[in-house]
């Protein structure tokens, strides 16, 4: 055996092609990821998979949740030790926030929940803008009309309908992209607070979203309830920010309810229906990172 030679045959990847050198030749594995992708489409906005309202179970047990939420951020709120949450419950986690790091998390709603024909998303993050301050955050987030500049290519519209004092009513009109494009007009009631100079947050809850067909053309309306597809029923975001070190912590922490995953389609619509909470939370983070560096 000594002098035999053993010949190894390398494997090749399964999705690979040996030979598609053509400008016009798709390779195997891009052409099941389109496949993948066109079916995803297919699913989400076909009539079969179509969600209407949430049942009121999982519209109960979202409330109750973020009524839990609410109290304990104004437990945080009352006091200026611990304002903002531990992030990631890294002791470090600060100096990593002062190096540039966004800091992402999901928080998982208790065990058990009642949720039929629903998904709870609850997720924070965590930045912060070396130099801004407390009030250049308030002033961003009070000009509306400045929203589709901050936060294209999400944010396509937004303005004030109400206000009275630190309580107002806004409505905007957001687009989400992922497989295929999602346009939705929101109505939310924001109401302002602050602890001291150094110290504030927000408190924005949805109280309508209607998704829109054929968005910014001559035959665009809003899908009625028996018509939606779930992508978004329920929308309510935190906002806590703390000025200090020569600059700005800032956290946002984001509670959606969407429909749930359809049976047997979790391999394909399970990524599209998680992924799109963390994303938008992403971004809408760093956006406002972005802007308050200008």
């Amino acid at each position: 055996m000594g002098g035999s030679k053993v010949s190894v045959m390398k494997r090749r990847p399964i999705f690979e092609s040996p030979n598609c050198e053509s400008p016009n030749c798709e390779s195997p594995r891009r052409s099941v990821l389109r496949g993948l992708l066109v079916v995803l489409a297919l699913v989400v906005a076909s009539p079969g998979c179509v969600a209407a309202e949430p049942a009121p179970a999982a519209i109960s047990t979202f409330n109750s949740y973020v009524n839990a939420v609410e109290s304990r951020l104004a437990q945080q709120h009352r006091s200026d030790t611990g304002f903002l949450a531990s992030a990631d419950s890294d002791p470090q986690s600060d100096a990593r926030l002062r190096r540039g790091e966004l800091m992402v998390e999901r928080i998982s709603p208790a065990a058990g929940a009642e949720l039929p024909g629903a998904m709870l998303h609850d997720w924070r993050g965590t930045a912060f803008v070396p130099g801004a301050t407390a009030a250049d955050f308030e002033r961003l987030m009070k000009d509306f009309s400045a929203y589709p500049q901050h936060f294209a290519p999400q944010v396509l519209e937004a303005r004030v309908i109400a206000q009275q004092g630190d309580r107002l009513q806004a409505t905007m009109r957001v687009r989400q992209k992922q497989v295929i494009t999602v346009v939705m007009d929101t109505t939310f009631d924001i109401t302002y607070g602050r602890l001291d100079a150094e110290h504030g947050y927000s408190l924005s809850r949805s109280t309508q979203i209607a998704e829109i067909d054929a968005a910014g053309a001559a035959k665009e309306r809003a899908l009625g309830s028996s018509e939606e597809h779930g992508f978004l029923w329920r929308l309510n975001t935190y906002w806590s920010y703390e000025e200090r070190d020569g600059g700005l912590y800032m956290q946002i922490e984001s509670v959606s309810l969407t429909r749930t995953i359809p049976t047997g389609l979790g391999w394909i619509v399970g990524p599209f229906v998680e992924s799109m909470p963390r994303e938008s939370l992403e971004f809408t983070l760093r956006a406002t990172c972005n802007a308050l560096r200008k």
